[in-house]
């Protein structure tokens, strides 16, 4: 889909590249910026590929303080937070996304998912034309819909909604409900004890949504579901839980993401200030300038 609105959730990819390159890429005065260096090799081949019509790269504020970890504390309570070290050079990848001539946006109460779905709405209301979801996070592809694709990068998947609906036996819109059946350890979603994703494809499938289920529940017993009946006994049960889990999963389109212009290129001048601040050398002729 070259041309599209490119639409990325940034943070997957400096994760990445400070975990697989070698902190002995450092900047002048010795600060390690392998973090950084990486997420440059791949911003720039995203735009070389995708060529953008318009950019905008979002990145997570917080591991704990979104307005899911008010509505529920435990929520990625698992995961450790990011080494100082690492939470330096985010800090510079945002600041080399906008160098590029990319929009930016981060906030500490909306995700980094929550950015790229508010900008994803405005594709479809702005008439922007078609949409590109750039994440490893395949909970992203309940943005997927007419014109909208989703693409992990990194493994070359790109996903219309055919090939969701292949990938995860429901439709993009149903997989925030496929989340809140089965939950997400990755993220500490509980779900229904003892569904898991398959059962909740089927659930769906003869159902339709997390709501209609819930509203059919005392039909469930008598239908050819396999396991309908102990299916029933946890949907009662976790009834509550489920219905958590489904605002866990949905992202929320009504993040505060800022306007997104047609992509122009870096400008020079600041572009090449940090790429002098940063010590990086060839990488530079790769930079589409304005």
């Amino acid at each position: 889909m070259s041309g599209a609105a490119v639409l990325v959730d940034a943070s997957p990819y400096a994760f990445r590249a400070y975990f697989s390159l070698p902190p002995t890429i450092r900047d002048p005065s010795g600060r390690p910026v392998h973090a950084v260096y990486g997420f440059a090799n791949f911003l720039l081949q995203l735009i070389r590929t995708e060529a953008p019509s318009r950019l905008a790269v979002a990145f997570d504020g917080s591991l704990v303080t979104s307005f899911r970890n008010e509505l529920y504390p435990p929520y990625k309570a698992q995961r450790e937070l990011p080494p100082a070290e690492l939470e330096e050079q985010l800090d510079t990848c945002l600041e080399l996304a906008a160098a590029l001539g990319a929009t930016t946006a981060i906030d500490d109460r909306y995700e980094a998912d929550d950015l790229v779905a508010a900008w994803a709405k405005r594709a479809r209301q702005e008439a922007w034309g078609p949409a590109v979801v750039v994440s490893s996070d395949k909970d992203l592809a309940q943005l997927v819909g007419p014109g909208v694709e989703f693409l992990d990068f990194a493994k070359g998947e790109r996903y219309d909604e055919a090939a969701v609906a292949e990938r995860f036996g429901v439709a993009p819109h149903q997989i925030a409900d496929l989340l809140a059946l089965a939950g997400d350890p990755v993220d500490n979603i509980p779900g229904v004890a003892g569904i898991g994703k398959k059962t909740a494809a089927q659930l769906l499938t003869t159902f339709g949504s997390l709501e209609e289920l819930y509203a059919r529940l005392e039909e469930l017993p008598s239908l050819p579901v396999r396991g309908a009946r102990t299916s029933y006994d946890k949907l009662v049960a976790d009834r509550e839980a489920a219905l958590l889990s489904q605002r866990l999963s949905r992202v929320a389109p009504e993040a505060p993401a800022p306007p997104v212009p047609l992509f122009a290129g870096a400008e020079r001048s600041a572009a090449d200030e940090l790429f002098d601040r940063l010590g990086f050398g060839r990488i530079r002729e790769r930079v589409v300038y304005r």
